[in-house]
């Protein structure tokens, strides 16, 4: 190789070196340091592991050099580190005992060694720099929405090329009624960035409530700005979808500022989830309010809170709604306990009606086993709500007299034959009483329609 050759290779060494520093980020610097740690390397193999070697390389030229490092002493003991000051100054004229030396040694063989050592951890330098640099650059963006292509699809997960590095959709976080093909463009909210041993890992989701969340403030200025804020959402991804919101300004309606002109905004953000259906509620401090709004898109009629404690209630909704609010697979009913936490039972009217009904004939049937109770006796008492022997006992004759149609005689038969009752059932009551209590006592009547609500069909 003539001069000018390896004069042309070097500068081309340091020509690809700048390209490095410019588009990679990495500092000559910290390139010359790992060729020359490389030809250390490779040069201590040759001579010894005890030998002292260094290395050097011209930033301007990236001219490599290697030597031997030996100390000046008056009588040689150990020749790989120690040099006489006669064989010294033929290297070095100004060398004196106790100094060091550089004897320079031939590196044509060591240095091809040594370029390939340095390439292989260049490329692994490379990988790291550019790892921790996207890790940088993406971890910040974690709630993002953006925009990329398949790439290719391995089993059911989907991956996609953002164009500086390629993200996972895994299966889990996509729509499941959702299929995908090669170059298919995808937009999707950058549901976590990973660091792990393979590399970087970006992981994307078209399932998450963030994602649904992402897409309104994307479509409705009012939540971009804060006038209009979303406090919960529950889906059932490609499905149905519960969105509460609330407004921060007495000016704006939050469900119709979420809809838009004729359902513009709504229909942009339902197309994008492959037409999932949105009810927006409006939010209320009011827990049997918010039940009953959030039963969407149907309609409640009275909220009768069970056990307020373990938060149990019973639903009741028109006859035509009752396929509605339980939803197909007990979807909506399942959403609508997610959103309020609540355990909850649906029934329409005529089964309210129905049951109500039944409880009063069961509950009559049993006050008829008491001696001075008829029928037309018995169908009051459970009316208005007395329909436990127990209680019927300790009633006095004055209090059953004030009640229409009973008289004294009558009720003294009713107090003399409950307390029989009661002697000859000492387990009466060990059982539940079948009995239809008045409905102010036992329901919250919610007006119907009582605010708006939408669902996006």
């Amino acid at each position: 190789m003539t001069k000018e050759n390896t004069f042309k290779n070097k500068t081309e060494l340091v020509l690809a070196l700048d390209q490095l520093e410019r588009e990679k980020n990495i500092k000559r610097d910290d390139v010359f340091k790992t060729i020359t740690d490389s030809l250390v390397s490779a040069l201590r193999k040759y001579f010894g592991k005890t030998t002292q070697i260094a290395a050097t390389i011209d930033p301007d030229t990236g001219e490599m050099c290697g030597y031997l490092v030996k100390k000046v002493v008056t009588e040689v003991f150990t020749p790989e580190v120690e040099i006489t000051l006669e064989d010294a100054v033929k290297y070095e004229p100004s060398a004196k005992l106790d100094e060091e030396v550089n004897i320079p040694v031939d590196i044509q063989d060591f240095s091809r060694i040594a370029a390939q050592t340095a390439k292989q951890v260049l490329i692994q330098k490379i990988r790291e720099i550019e790892k921790v640099t996207l890790f940088d650059e993406y971890k910040p963006r974690e709630g993002e929405i953006v925009t990329g292509l398949v790439h290719h699809i391995a089993g059911r997960d989907i991956f996609v090329d953002l164009g500086k590095t390629e993200a996972i959709l895994p299966y889990s976080e996509q729509i499941r009624r959702e299929h995908y093909a090669i170059n298919q463009r995808v937009r999707a909210i950058i549901h976590r960035v990973d660091k792990e041993n393979k590399g970087l890992q970006i992981i994307l989701s078209r399932a998450s409530v963030n994602f649904l969340k992402g897409l309104f403030e994307a479509e409705v200025p009012e939540i971009a700005e804060k006038v209009v804020e979303i406090t919960d959402v529950v889906r059932d991804p490609g499905f149905r979808s519960k969105v509460v919101v609330k407004s921060n300004s007495s000016k704006v309606d939050p469900v119709g500022a979420c809809v838009g002109i004729r359902g513009s905004r709504i229909r942009v953000i339902m197309a994008e989830l492959s037409n999932e259906k949105i009810d927006l509620i409006p939010y209320t401090e009011e827990p049997l309010h918010m039940l009953a709004k959030s039963f969407s898109p149907a309609t409640v009629l009275s909220v009768r809170v069970i056990d307020k404690a373990s938060k149990r209630a019973l639903i009741i909704v028109p006859d035509d709604q009752l396929a509605i609010a339980i939803g197909r697979e007990g979807q909506n009913i399942k959403l609508v306990s997610r959103l309020t936490g609540w355990e909850l039972e649906v029934k329409s009217e005529g089964q309210k009606v129905e049951e109500a009904k039944k409880n009063n004939d069961i509950a009559v049937q049993d006050l008829l086993k008491v001696d001075g109770i008829g029928a037309k006796v018995a169908d009051t008492l459970v009316k208005l709500g007395m329909a436990d022997i127990r209680k019927i006992a300790g009633f006095t004759v004055e209090d059953l007299c004030v009640l229409e149609g009973i008289g004294e005689k009558t009720a003294q038969k009713i107090v003399s034959g409950a307390k029989k009752f009661l002697e000859e059932n000492p387990g009466y009551g060990d059982k539940a009483v079948p009995a239809a209590a008045p409905k102010d006592l036992e329901t919250k009547e919610v007006q119907k329609n009582e605010s708006k609500e939408t669902e996006s069909k």
